[in-house]
Parts: C-alpha cells; structure tokens; sequence
C-alpha cells in the first residue's frame, strides 16, 4: 500500500515552505505519493500586504493548494511544519487543526502516523515546546507520533532537537539542514509503511 504524504506547512516569509520542499523531495525519492498543501492565511489581507518579505511570499506560493480536511482523509501520514509563535504552533496552522472536528469525530485522523517541524527567530524561541505540544493534539487524534529522536547522527550537528527538525530564521539551508529534514521526512514514510 502506497503511503500517501500530506506536508502540510505554515509560512510566514518562506522558511517553512523551503522546509516542506525538502521534506517533500526525500519522501517523494522514499516511495511517497505527496501532496504539498499550505494552512490558510488568516491574518488580513492589509497586514499582509504591508509587511513586504510576508506579501512577497504569500505571492510567491500562491499556487500551492490550501489543505483541506479531504486533504487529511486522504493521507495515511501528515508531516506538519509551522512557526514558532510564543511558544506554539503559529495561530494559522492551529486555525486549520481547528477545522478537523468532523474528520476527527469519525475517526479520519487516527492511527495516522504524524511528524512535526517548526522555526523561530532565535535557537531558544520556544521550538520544542511548540512541537511537544502539537504532539498532544496528534494524541487527541488518536495519531501516532513520529519523532526522529536520536536515530541519525544529523540531529546531533542541526541542535539536537529529538522531537522534529527546528529552524532559526536567517541560518542557511546547508547540507547538514537538508540531511536533518530528509531524515525525518523518510524516517515518516518508512513507519508509515510498515504501519500500511
């Protein structure tokens, strides 16, 4: 049974988004079918428009689909990934978790497995509670979490974040951040399929 991927991503300026793609890649080269949906924006369309670098990149990704609770019955694994806002999940991505109640209540998100990632602006913004705390939402679910823990030597040389892969705003993409997110994204499809 093929494991069908949904990345589903919250990007404010593109650091996310450009987390998603690479997370997309490795699953696709893992055996994935994905799809690369966005949470929708609810900030209003003023005060995204007057922030340029936000309205830039809301033009940018304009033709990426926003996830839908069909997107979510779909999958059989979701890797979420999202900033940091004071601690938790940015408020769009938890506004979509929010519209899942009917998917939820029927069982349509239940022993899925789900991985998480997340950014902030600085390397203690509040990373690994955010991801902690979306996992309690995965429990609630009925989901099965799947962390990379400790089970690359990557994780160690990208901060040593066991619970999902975490971005400081600004730092380069570089090799070793590409290693770290691949592995999570194939670490997810490889459960998934043994799950399947």
């Amino acid at each position: 049974m093929t494991v069908k991927l949904a990345i589903v991503y919250y990007s404010s300026y593109g650091t996310n988004h450009q987390m998603a793609l690479i997370a997309a890649e490795a699953a696709k080269a893992a055996g994935a079918e994905v799809r690369l949906l966005k949470a929708p924006e609810t900030a209003p369309e003023k005060v995204v428009a007057g922030v340029d670098a936000w309205k830039a990149h809301a033009e940018k990704t304009a033709d990426i689909p926003n996830a839908t609770a069909e997107d979510m019955e779909w999958a059989n694994a979701y890797l979420i990934s999202a900033g940091t806002r004071f601690g938790v999940m940015a408020s769009q991505m938890r506004a979509f978790i929010d519209t899942l109640g009917g998917v939820w209540g029927k069982g349509g998100l239940a022993n899925k497995p789900v991985s998480a990632m997340t950014s902030a602006q600085n390397t203690h913004g509040g990373q690994e509670t955010t991801l902690v705390s979306f996992y309690t939402t995965v429990m609630h679910w009925g989901g099965i979490v799947v962390a990379p823990g400790y089970t690359d030597e990557v994780i160690f040389k990208t901060g040593g974040n066991p619970y999902g892969y975490s971005h400081t705003q600004g730092d380069e993409f570089t090799e070793e951040v590409k290693t770290a997110i691949s592995h999570q994204a194939r670490r997810l499809v490889d459960i998934a399929g043994k799950l399947n």
